[in-house]
């Protein structure tokens, strides 16, 4: 477990997979993703989460509030699962339940992954990256420090060549760049 200021960055519990499934199957949520998940691909999701982090050590986290215990989403590091030229890499991502949009949770939690990440596994950069147009998440990629090269920007293999979600602006930040 990960603690800051106002939450708690944990291992899934089975209750878990239920306010999971209710932010994954939210339009609102999911705008930047290439569509929303029924709850059995949400549950799909949180298994290859669990996975992760026994075949790798680290994963996606559970966040928590300190002052509520509610469930409010998830950050965490995790390696891509597919091809690109910027990887082999660790990627910092997040996702919050649209309630708790606009109170800097998602900067406090992905601080904590990448310090945990620099820190505690010893890595060297960690990346980010995300559609053009979700300008919320790339604000928070900007507060963290991480920096976007317009050369690094790539098209997701995973998407269809006429996918409207197919073009990725790509953000990095090095251990040495990190406060």
């Amino acid at each position: 477990m990960i603690e800051s200021e106002r939450l708690l960055l944990r291992r899934w519990k089975p209750e878990d997979r239920t306010p999971f499934a209710a932010l994954n199957g939210s339009a609102k949520v999911t705008e930047f993703l290439p569509k929303q998940l029924t709850r059995a691909e949400s549950d799909d999701l949180l298994d290859r989460v669990e996975a992760h982090f026994k075949t790798r050590g680290f994963g996606l986290f559970a966040v928590e509030r300190k002052d509520t215990g509610a469930f409010i989403g998830w950050t965490g590091l995790s390696v891509p699962r597919f091809e690109a030229p910027f990887m082999p890499a660790v990627e910092i991502g997040w996702r919050l339940a649209e309630e708790h949009w606009g109170h800097g949770f998602a900067t406090e939690a992905a601080r904590r992954s990448l310090a945990f990440g620099f820190g505690d596994l010893g890595l060297a950069e960690i990346v980010s990256f995300t559609v053009p147009a979700n300008l919320r998440s790339r604000a928070v990629m900007e507060r963290l420090g991480m920096t976007r090269d317009p050369e690094d920007d790539f098209d997701h293999p995973n998407l269809a060549p006429d996918h409207p979600l197919r073009r990725h602006v790509l953000y990095r930040l090095k251990r040495e760049d990190f406060s």
